[in-house]
């Protein structure tokens, strides 16, 4: 027996919408009926992306069919669902936050205890001094050091929820807006997290945190290639991406491969260049001595070989330790001869950016594809 659309059509309006109490016919989710031979099937229509009837509502479909139709016409398995996209509301949000920012730059060591941190510190308080809109987010997730750097121990960011999500209000100190795990913990809290916590948590900073206009957004990054490296990269187009290391040959091997990391296919990351610091130690009291403790030119000979710029080198002194300690980096007063030397690095990283962006396409966030 040879039956029609129409047929199908009168023995789905028997199936009702548990919310409405409509039949799905009169409710216009029926469509693309089909019928070859014994086989039969159609598109079941839904308006929500999240509907919750959306498993059970082909079940009810199948047995009301069978019930009219026995084993005439078979609809199992023939029955497609469709439902407009569900939107990424974080990917949304981080849009909406992130159209504002000019350039995003990452602030990488290979190797620990090169003073990564406090370059970073001290180059967001230079570029704002420039009359820049700079912010800095803190991704050492495990060893959270700005809010001592920009004196913001014990107080806590603003937090209000904006389409029912978390939207943080980053910190202001020396004219940077700042946002750093360690503004939610208590100073003396050790973070035992594991790896994927660890992102999780420099996704909330990066995704949940308001911004505003801003010319250049900082990530002081952990030291080495980790997680957090790959999770920065896959959830924003990073401008570029600035190395430091000491000039000795051990802390160059390890940035070396900091290097490779950005650059490489599946990544992709211009470098801006290479910062050296601790290049030479001079002491206060003899301004003009330079006493090269870890060897010399170290980071100047990698970037020429590597074909990069040198964007600055600083030297080992007293007083940038102590202004980092104490919450006064040393890059806020401009008149020093220290505030001259960061005063200088802004200038080369403005200018190393300045050419990327003429030279070089725009960064696309990593893929990563699984078979």
């Amino acid at each position: 027996m040879a039956y029609s659309e129409q047929q199908v059509l009168d023995a789905l309006k028997a199936v009702k919408h548990p919310e409405t109490a409509q039949d799905i016919v009169s409710m216009g989710m029926v469509d693309n009926i089909w019928i070859k031979g014994s086989k039969a099937g159609f598109t079941l229509n839904f308006k929500r992306a999240n509907e919750p009837f959306m498993g059970s509502m082909p079940k009810v479909c199948i047995q009301i069919l069978e019930n009219k139709f026995g084993k005439e016409l078979d609809f199992n398995g023939n029955i497609k669902v469709a439902a407009p996209q569900k939107k990424n509301q974080q990917e949304n949000n981080t849009a909406e936050i992130m159209k504002n920012v000019k350039n995003i730059i990452a602030v990488a060591s290979g190797k620990g205890g090169v003073g990564k941190s406090t370059i970073a510190t001290n180059l967001a308080i230079a570029l704002a001094k420039t009359g820049a809109k700079v912010g800095l987010i803190d991704a050492d997730i495990y060893g959270p050091s700005m809010p001592k750097m920009f004196n913001l121990e014990g107080k806590r960011p603003k937090v209000e929820k904006v389409n029912e999500v978390d939207i943080i209000t980053p910190l202001e100190s020396f004219g940077v807006k700042v946002l750093s795990i360690g503004l939610f913990i208590n100073p003396e809290d050790a973070l035992v997290w594991r790896g994927a916590m660890a992102t999780s948590a420099l996704k909330q900073l990066i995704h949940q945190g308001d911004w505003g206009e801003l010319d250049y957004l900082l990530f002081d990054l952990p030291p080495g290639t980790s997680d957090i490296h790959l999770t920065l990269v896959q959830e924003l187009a990073v401008t570029g991406a600035v190395i430091v290391s000491t000039p000795q040959d051990v802390a160059l091997a390890d940035a070396i491969k900091g290097i490779k990391m950005f650059t490489g296919k599946h990544i992709n990351v211009p470098i801006l260049g290479l910062i050296e610091n601790m290049a030479w130690f001079t002491p206060e009291e003899l301004p003009d001595n330079k006493y090269y403790i870890f060897g010399k030119d170290g980071c100047k000979k990698l970037a020429e070989k590597e074909n990069i710029s040198l964007l600055g080198q600083i030297p080992i002194v007293q007083g940038i330790r102590e202004g980092g300690d104490a919450g006064k980096p040393v890059a806020d007063d401009d008149k020093s001869v220290l505030g001259n030397a960061f005063k200088d690095l802004a200038a080369a990283v403005i200018k190393a950016t300045e050419n990327r962006n003429s030279n070089i396409e725009p960064t696309k966030k990593v893929e990563i594809k699984t078979k």
